[in-house]
């Protein structure tokens, strides 16, 4: 007998999570069944004092996942593909529900047994060797595998295969010799994206307050100024990294979304978790050393972030009303930490202003995303229909903003304020240029961007932007 003919007569049992796939269905099934309804939080420790298997079947009696969506390791899927073509015996052999292990296994179609989680019995471990040694005996079947939990079973098979281990696996390969099937690691790119960094730059709208008081040299508020940022940058990435949670699903059937970290299996959910730890408490601790205000103000952007994530992106027009909100709670902070008053001007110029781009958000999804008449964007409360509405809408608040500032520059404030008004009138159609053009190129199809982060990165946005921070200056001096 030849050796791929010995080979193929011994069966090929493989892992699921962290393996066959990266990810974990145990935490991706969490976060869908959190983001159907955020009250099963209150159920879930309940299910895991009945055992690990409790909570995995009682999620996935509630909520269905998508085989074809998910992100295989693709190097060992061929390699299964073709050894299953040559006749090999290929074997789930994984620790999530059956439910969820049989629709992988039916949208593969490679798989010739599968052994799951089902019931009480925990399919992982001790009972996965036991299970896998009854049925082909010790030694009797290869085994690929990634985790501390399947060390046990690598001692039981003729051979193992270890695929993106963590240190318990990594150490066990390395002891042993096993053959290891390269996976690419996580690089600083990776993380960067995780954070997604380009968007602290919203965060600048906390300097808005300091600038418009024209404390542009007050050491003090530059630092309190400085401080507020780092906090709101830590605390804004740690809600993307959960909200990147909830959107899993969604992201994947995305054409740039579904190569996040977390969609395309680059960083685990676990790692995430402790990232959100880290990254609030960076930010909690600055803000420590602000007023107690401002830390009222970062505790409603958490609360209002998170109900966002969880459930206000899903409602219609609630979405970028809370959106807007956001951007003007930004300009909140920044007044909290460095004691300046914000004006009635400002937060009514700042709703309107933020509500324009929010939707010109919206307008770009309902232009870019082919479904159907009469069905909603996924994850979203908007149809194709809606673009019209929403274009007028996004228009009209954009209109709002230009008028609200040029009501502001016609009054007793200014005047005060400005010892030459008249340089600072220039501010309403610079605001119309910005907001007009950002349209007209999502009309176009050409904003492919968050609209806030495209006028700070355009360069014709930011020349328009250094002429009128310009012309503020000058009419203040």
């Amino acid at each position: 007998m030849d050796a791929r003919s010995d080979r193929n007569a011994i069966p090929l049992a493989v892992d699921l999570d962290g393996t066959l796939i990266a990810t974990d269905l145990l935490w991706e099934g969490l976060f869908i069944l959190l983001k159907k309804n955020p009250l099963y939080v209150f159920l879930v420790p309940f299910w895991l004092a009945g055992g690990p298997a409790r909570l995995k079947q009682a999620i996935a009696d509630r909520i269905d996942i998508d085989p074809a969506s998910l992100p295989y390791r693709e190097v060992l899927l061929e390699r299964l593909r073709k050894e299953h073509g040559e006749g090999r015996k290929i074997v789930l052999a994984t620790g999530t529900p059956r439910k969820f292990a049989e629709a992988i296994a039916a949208h593969l179609g490679i798989f010739d047994r599968v052994l799951a989680t089902d019931g009480p019995h925990n399919m992982t471990s001790g009972r996965k060797r036991a299970s896998l040694v009854a049925a082909y005996g010790d030694g009797g079947f290869d085994y690929a595998g990634n985790s501390r939990h399947d060390v046990r079973v690598f001692d039981a098979a003729r051979s193992a295969i270890v695929v993106a281990p963590d240190r318990h696996a990594a150490r066990w390969q390395a002891a042993h010799g096993a053959e290891m099937v390269p996976t690419p690691k996580p690089t600083l790119k990776t993380f960067v994206k995780m954070l997604r960094v380009h968007q602290w730059l919203k965060n600048v709208l906390i300097a808005v307050p300091m600038v418009l008081s024209h404390e542009y040299f007050n050491i003090d508020m530059i630092w309190e100024c400085a401080v507020a940022f780092v906090s709101f940058c830590a605390v804004a990435s740690a809600i993307y990294i959960l909200n990147d949670f909830f959107d899993l699903a969604l992201d994947r059937r995305h054409p740039t979304k579904r190569n996040r970290p977390f969609a395309s299996g680059a960083l685990s959910i676990p790692f995430g978790m402790g990232a959100i730890l880290v990254l609030l408490s960076i930010g909690i601790a600055a803000g420590l050393f602000l007023s107690l205000e401002f830390l009222g103000v970062l505790g409603g952007y958490i609360v209002v972030t998170t109900a966002y994530s969880l459930s206000f992106k899903r409602m219609l027009l609630v979405d970028v009303l809370t959106l807007a909100g956001l951007y003007s709670i930004r300009v909140l902070a920044g007044a909290a930490a460095t004691g300046v008053d914000v004006s009635f001007w400002l937060l009514a110029f700042s709703i309107f202003f933020f509500l324009s781009l929010a939707l010109v958000k919206r307008y770009v999804e309902l232009r870019t995303t082919a479904i159907p008449a009469g069905e909603r964007i996924a994850g979203r409360g908007y149809r194709t229909e809606d673009q019209e509405i929403v274009a007028q809408a996004g228009m009209a608040s954009a209109f709002s903003s230009a008028l609200v500032l040029a009501l502001y520059m016609d009054s007793v404030s200014v005047r005060e304020l400005y010892p030459h008004p008249w340089l600072v009138w220039p501010l309403a159609p610079i605001v119309l240029y910005l907001t007009m053009r950002v349209w007209i190129l999502a009309r176009r199809d050409e904003m492919h961007d968050d609209p806030v982060v495209f006028i700070i990165r355009d360069w014709r946005s930011q020349i328009v932007v250094l002429i009128g921070a310009a012309l503020l200056v000058a009419g203040g001096w």
